[in-house]
């Protein structure tokens, strides 16, 4: 949001109060309190009137400083803020002088000027991060569009801006005015499903402002050296948190909000669904998965998509007896295929749908607040005719929509994507529990995908995963994600990783999207090239509008294409599903921006058509029909080529390259110095990594270690270890857990394979 016609003017109406002393700065041990003035105190008589705005500094996590600004502490209702199950009292260090005020967490210092020129100054020991300035801190009363808080933190001369939440936007936000508000709007605007409140910069360092309700961000656009967030009402809080790393930043806000559970092995696998609009039955999912089984196509996941339940009932909960008269039988018959099954399910009741009537009788849904309607049951045509929306606020209504999905689980459904949660009211509705439903609009999502995903972590255990589409800040903790509604189109895909890489960029581990594009039907040679990145990316589903997504009704090579890039991510499988468990641990996404993994490398700055899988793998999608890519390899720190994991070729780094591949081939780079456990199994996801495994050595350096780790089922450690080389002598050595019928393999030749030693030293000839 503008509130400035320029530099120099205001938006007519707006008048603006900004923070330009730090008139008392008082030291609570723990915290320090700032109280801001808005004109320099000159004398008694400027003390009377206001505004002021009261500043609190505090700490929730070492490496991370709060900013609370207050203007009115008690004329309006508590904030929701972001959910922050990591924050806790951490010892921070206190020293004044007689120009400044510090508070000290970890490396992260917040440098107060005391007295006239209002300055906060955030430093990693002597190096300045950002700083709120003259100007930055402001109240603005403005008539019919209300009073607004705004902060402004500067922004260096190269600085680039990244992250906030799921954008299909341009991948770096430089210039972007960025409205933190969920919305159901597809893949092709700037609208998100998921808004996240959290920018990362290439400085190395994030901003994380904890508000529920909506934000707005000027990034570099409404003042072009600074990055502006605001908020209606009387209130902002944010947090600074320190690198020195992209992946340092994570690693702390994800510690603060929280980090994703690992998501079941066999979740990893190609998911398959019924497509949205199609007609289906119980035969045509089976003819699907037999067809699929007969071209050796591997599976892992059957999806039945809106239409499992009878139209005009979404959701009643129960199997359309036209196409599926035995729901138990068929999933035990599925079941028996080696198939996980996967539901769709929106937390909407349509006024046609049997539990209606219940829901409204015991005030299960979101009610109407003021008027004639005040007390009454919200209702809606936008998506099922008559629709109310489930009031997660109320323990009752939460008990009451999981029974329904626990009685689902216990007739043999595996997971749930949970579709929606977007066109919540943020006016005219209250809640259970009294909830502002300005600030439940972003919230309600999170709450959604928590009572599903709790559900299946209390019966499915380590199983539990969900397929969700909407979420919010912290939502990370409750995988899997995937993109929404884009089109058939190459535009789309590209559109499609940039949402992707924006999402990871907030401390989500794990994203997917639909391969081939949701709407629309996808030519052949954009299916093929989009079944290439799908199955390059943490969960791969292929999901469509109107049309199925089977690949031989695209053509007969798109079977092949699948059925290698299938079988390719289940030998990847020992180390994606190591990376996995890396993510869970430390908040470091899979799927990473080129920046994040080589932050020296200016030349990555700002690369939103290709990723890193890991460290280990560099991912260029193919975006043309013809099968020209181009993309580039950064300069690899110790030296060294890259080498297309297909075809064994090398490439240098730092530089551009230009090639074309067919549609059995893409961009696939192995970074130097790198030892990529690769499994025995080519038919399924979900096996023991440890057995039959080969350590591939790529571009060891000689005198060089390079370190692997292979990961169990449960996502402890299987095995862990190091490669080193001496001259044409690589030897390998496990020094935790075990490997068995193992082998090492350097430029196509392989040792001879080991039953269970822990050392195996191999020499080419």
């Amino acid at each position: 949001m503008k509130f400035t016609d320029g530099q120099w003017l205001l938006q007519p109406g707006a008048a603006a109060h900004y923070a330009s002393e730090a008139y008392a700065v008082e030291n609570h041990g723990d915290h320090v309190v700032v109280l801001a003035t808005s004109r320099p105190i000159k004398h008694r008589g400027d003390t009377l009137q206001g505004p002021t705005l009261t500043v609190t500094l505090r700490s929730p996590q070492e490496g991370v400083i709060r900013v609370s600004v207050e203007h009115y502490r008690a004329s309006e209702a508590p904030r929701l803020h972001v959910p922050m199950p990591g924050a806790a009292a951490v010892p921070v260090q206190i020293t004044e002088t007689e120009t400044h005020v510090t508070l000290t967490s970890g490396a992260l210092s917040v440098d107060v000027r005391k007295g006239e020129g209002w300055q906060l100054t955030f430093r990693e020991g002597t190096r300045i991060l950002t700083r709120s300035d003259w100007r930055s801190l402001g109240y603005v009363q403005w008539g019919a569009k209300g009073n607004h808080v705004h902060e402004q933190l500067t922004l260096a001369v190269g600085e680039t801006v990244y992250g906030l939440g799921e954008r299909f936007t341009p991948w770096v936000k430089n210039g972007q005015v960025v409205e933190n508000t969920n919305k159901d709007g597809g893949t092709a605007c700037e609208q998100a499903y998921k808004s996240v409140p959290f920018y990362l910069t290439s400085r190395g360092y994030g901003v994380l402002v904890n508000e529920a309700g909506p934000v707005s961000f000027e990034v570099a656009s409404e003042k072009t050296t600074r990055v502006q967030f605001s908020r209606e009402g009387e209130s902002l809080d944010y947090c600074v948190i320190a690198g020195p790393t992209q992946k340092d930043v994570l690693r702390r806000l994800t510690a603060l909000t929280g980090r994703a559970p690992l998501p079941p092995a066999w979740s990893f696998g190609l998911w398959m669904t019924t497509s949205f609009t199609t007609q289906y039955d119980e035969a045509t999912a089976t003819h699907f998965i037999d067809e699929m089984k007969r071209r050796d196509l591997p599976l892992s996941v059957f999806h039945f998509d809106c239409f499992w339940m009878r139209e005009f009932q979404w959701c009643d909960f129960e199997w359309d007896p036209r196409g599926f008269p035995d729901p138990q039988g068929m999933l035990a018959r599925l079941h028996a295929k080696g198939l996980k099954i996967s539901l769709w399910i929106n937390p909407y009741v349509a006024q046609k749908s049997p539990l209606f009537a219940e829901g409204v009788r015991e005030g299960y849904f979101i009610k109407h607040k003021g008027g004639a309607a005040d007390g009454l049951t919200f209702q809606t045509d936008l998506w099922q005719p008559g629709m109310a929306i489930v009031d997660f606020t109320n323990p009752a209504a939460v008990a009451w929509y999981q029974g329904h999905l626990r009685r689902l689980l216990a007739m043999g459904v595996d997971c749930f994507k949970t579709d929606f949660g977007e066109r919540i009211p943020s006016e005219g509705v209250q809640y259970f529990d009294g909830s502002d439903p300005v600030e439940m609009h972003n919230l309600y999502a999170l709450q959604y995908n928590e009572v599903v995903f709790e559900l299946l972590r209390e019966v499915q255990g380590d199983d539990a995963v969900v397929f969700a589409r909407s979420t919010y800040a912290s939502g990370q903790r409750f995988p899997v994600h995937w993109g929404g509604d884009c089109w058939s189109n190459f535009e789309s895909m590209a559109e499609s990783l940039r949402g992707g890489l924006s999402l990871t960029s907030c401390g989500f581990a794990f994203w997917s999207h639909d391969i081939g594009g949701f709407e629309g039907s996808p030519p052949p040679a954009l299916y093929k090239r989009w079944i290439q990145f799908g199955l390059m990316s943490s969960h791969s589903r292929l999901h469509g509008s109107s049309s199925y997504r089977v690949p031989w009704l695209v053509d007969e090579e798109s079977c092949d294409v699948l059925r290698v890039f299938t079988r390719l991510k289940h030998q990847l499988m020992p180390y994606l599903y190591a990376k996995a468990v890396e993510a869970t641990e430390t908040g470091v996404p899979m799927m990473r921006s080129m920046v994040m993994e080589h932050p020296q490398d200016p030349g990555c700055a700002t690369l939103d058509r290709q990723y890193q899988l890991g460290e280990a793998l560099l991912v260029a999608p193919v975006f043309t029909e013809s099968g020209e890519v181009e993309f580039y390899l950064p300069a690899p720190g110790a030296g060294g080529s890259w080498t297309h994991l297909l075809s064994g070729h090398k490439k240098v780094g730092g530089r551009w390259h230009r090639e074309q591949h067919g549609y059995l081939s893409m961009p696939l780079y192995v970074a130097p110095n790198t030892v990529l456990p690769w499994g025995h199994e080519t038919e399924r996801p979900d096996y023991d990594y440890a057995q039959g495994v080969t350590l591939r050595v790529f571009e060891l350096a000689d005198g060089a270690t390079a370190s692997f780790a292979v990961a169990a089922l449960d996502g402890t450690v299987a095995a862990r270890g190091t490669v080193s080389r001496q001259g044409s002598c690589y030897t390998a050595t496990v020094t935790e857990g075990a490997l068995a019928q193992w082998c090492i393999e350097v430029d196509g030749q392989r040792s001879p394979v080991q039953v269970a030693a822990a050392v195996l030293s191999h020499s080419l000839s």
